[in-house]
């Protein structure tokens, strides 16, 4: 069974956390609601991650837990 890898890269200064399911590959970003982006592969146009800007506003946050609501399924 091969392994399968979550990236999680969280930038405090520019609020803004970052979730991929995959290598960095060329991708571009779509909209899918509020200040939520899904990260598309430009090769295969398949959602490898997710971006999500103005996380602060969403809770009293203390980087303990973040529950953000996903758009649709990953299957990875």
């Amino acid at each position: 069974m091969k392994n399968k890898m979550m990236f999680i890269h969280w930038d405090g200064e520019g609020d803004l956390l970052e979730i991929r399911f995959s290598k960095p590959t060329p991708a571009y970003y779509e909209e899918v609601g509020d200040d939520i982006f899904k990260r598309i592969d430009e090769e295969t146009d398949k959602v490898v991650g997710y971006a999500f800007f103005n996380i602060k506003k969403r809770k009293d946050l203390r980087l303990q837990d973040i529950a953000v609501e996903l758009p649709e399924i990953i299957a990875v």
